[in-house]
């Protein structure tokens, strides 16, 4: 009895020796997680080894699972290549081209190779989401990094393991080697991986080819104002405060694609924002700036040329949290009757930040502090970084595949135009987005009332009561649509929500086609709907939501009127469209 009590105390001091050194294991690795992972990339998967080394039970029967897996598989290949048919244990996801040749199907051995890949990496994301012990966002981000490098080591991406690539090899008697080579220099020459040719486009030559005319310029921003197509217009104008994140042109591409022309041809007065390319003289320019001298100051010029008492106001992405925060501060520093908008649109826009998508697995005080440190010594936050960081999370479609098609097919960059947008990037206020990062992403503080204060005054979403309509998009990565919703739980008035089909970009640029290439969901949010009570209640219709938008807006714009001048004596035109901003590097 003695023996036995004395054997169970000493079982349970080894256990509690073992969890206590992993434990220490844990510490140490943290202790030296800011000096060298300082985006956190090896500890999230250490953390992950660690936690199944301390549940033995779940990693054996994970184990077994892989061990069930892998006798279906070479059972799968023994049929095969006794001629027998034999359907697939595993597949690639619907989304998923990099098998799409037959070849991956057709030939034994690259079947093989397809379906041990996949095997391997299913099997990793799976036990990495069930890891025992660790938060869900943990596993998320552990399962990211471990998803990064196992898209990185697809047998697609490698010349001797990818069939096509040798196929055309011998087709074009090296030829596609040749290009493969030229294509991979002018990449490293570039800097990254491009995504489409820059010499196929032009901005003001074409794309953003919408005639206007910049009436203001500041330090912050140009403000252009575009020439009506139709001789008589709405009376109140629509002002777009687009995202400083990316350039504005991404709502004036080609003219069949223009958000822009497709507001003037319905009769709507235009104005836009067009952000300078922040450079270290601006490390000290605030998100108050922002507010003040970028979203206030569209709204004032956009009153005095056209005359009107109010404005249409719209926002895109960090655009639209910025409108939301100007519609907050508004309400509070003029009152609910003397706002200067009327109603208020929103495109793929956040003001909830709880769970802000995929971007959040580079989001934690570490990467933060991280990224703080580096735009203090620059100033900025340098936009080939951004771009990167939005390129990983969408690894194979974004740089795998333009690395295969370039590098060992030997193909050109596709002319683009959306993917010639992505790569004109722009640059960061160091205060500016430090303080974005903080109080938004990290501490989430513009959902809660009263406890962010901006431009001096106190933000609560909810006291705005101006109309507003807002689009989430199905796919999008970047504003997911149920967490982009919540604006609805949080701001007053009426308000209508829409979701669009395809992502944060092609949600949105997305004109009406014959016949219909996409689809959206809209219906009134009513008091105390969620976001699945009112999807339940959506009317899903094919075609563009751009025409719903119209019906919403137009009615809204006030009487038809002869068109206003472009510029006034007031505001001048300091240049044409799309001004002097969009175009430096």
């Amino acid at each position: 009895m003695t023996s036995h009590a004395s054997n169970t105390r000493h079982a349970g001091e080894a256990s509690g020796s073992f969890l206590a050194g992993l434990k220490t294991i844990e510490n140490t690795g943290r202790a030296f997680e800011g000096a060298f992972d300082p985006i956190g990339m090896m500890m999230p998967l250490i953390h992950a080894q660690l936690a199944w080394f301390s549940h033995p039970v779940e990693f054996s029967a994970a184990a077994a699972q892989l061990m069930d897996r892998s006798v279906a598989l070479q059972l799968h290949m023994l049929k095969r290549n006794l001629g027998m048919d034999s359907p697939e244990p595993i597949s690639p996801h619907r989304d998923d081209t990099r098998f799409s040749d037959p070849v991956w199907h057709d030939q034994v051995f690259w079947d093989m190779v397809k379906d041990s890949y996949l095997l391997l990496t299913r099997s990793v994301q799976d036990m990495l989401y069930e890891t025992p012990g660790m938060s869900a966002r943990e596993r998320r981000r552990v399962a990211f990094w471990w998803r990064t490098w196992l898209n990185m080591m697809a047998p697609t991406n490698f010349l001797w393991t990818n069939p096509v690539a040798l196929r055309k090899a011998v087709e074009t008697q090296g030829e596609s080697l040749r290009l493969g080579v030229e294509n991979f220099l002018d990449d490293l020459a570039a800097g990254s991986v491009r995504l489409a040719d820059p010499s196929d486009f032009q901005v003001g030559k074409n794309l953003a080819t919408t005639p206007g005319k910049v009436v203001l310029r500041n330090g912050l921003l140009e403000v252009i104002h575009y020439a009506p197509t139709q001789p008589k217009v709405h009376r109140e104008p629509v002002v777009i405060v687009t995202p400083w994140i990316n350039k504005f042109y991404i709502l004036d591409l080609t003219p069949r694609k223009s958000l822009v022309r497709y507001l003037l041809d319905q009769g709507l007065d235009v104005y836009i924002t067009s952000w300078k390319n922040p450079d270290a003289s601006m490390a000290d320019i605030a998100f108050d700036d922002y507010l003040t001298e970028g979203v206030g100051e569209i709204v004032r010029v956009a009153r005095e040329v056209s005359g009107a008492e109010k404005v249409h106001a719209v926002g895109y992405c960090i655009g639209g949290t910025a409108l939301s925060m100007y519609m907050a501060w508004a309400n509070r520093h003029f009152g609910p009757e003397r706002v200067p908008v009327r109603d208020w649109t929103l495109f793929t826009t956040l003001v909830d930040f709880h769970r802000p998508g995929d971007i959040e697995v580079f989001i934690d005080e570490q990467t933060v502090d991280y990224l703080c440190e580096n735009m203090a010594r620059k100033g900025y936050l340098d936009g080939q970084e951004m771009a990167a960081s939005f390129r990983l999370l969408r690894s194979n479609s974004l740089i795998w595949h333009y690395v295969v098609h370039g590098w060992l097919y030997g193909e050109k960059p596709p002319a683009f135009d959306v993917l010639y947008w992505n790569m004109d990037t722009t640059r960061m206020p160091a205060r500016m987005h430090a303080w974005y990062l903080r109080e938004l992403y990290l501490d989430n503080r513009l959902a809660k009332a009263n406890t962010l204060e901006v431009a001096g005054e106190r933000m609560d979403l909810g006291c705005i009561r101006q109309p507003v309509y807002a689009v989430g998009a199905e796919d999008d990565h970047i504003a997911p649509w149920r967490q982009a919703f919540r604006t609805m739980e949080l701001v007053g008035g009426d308000r209508r929500y829409v979701l669009s089909s395809s992502g944060h970009i092609l949600g949105i640029v997305n004109p009406p086609t014959r016949p219909p290439k996409r689809d959206f969901v809209a219906a009134e949010v009513k008091a105390g709907d969620s976001h699945e009570a009112w999807h339940h209640r959506g009317v899903s219709t094919p075609g563009s939501w751009w025409e719903d938008w119209m019906a919403w807006l137009k009615p809204r714009c006030g009487a038809l009127e002869e068109a206003p001048a472009v510029s006034t004596a007031a505001h001048p035109a300091l240049c044409d469209a799309p001004g002097t901003y969009v175009l430096e590097r």
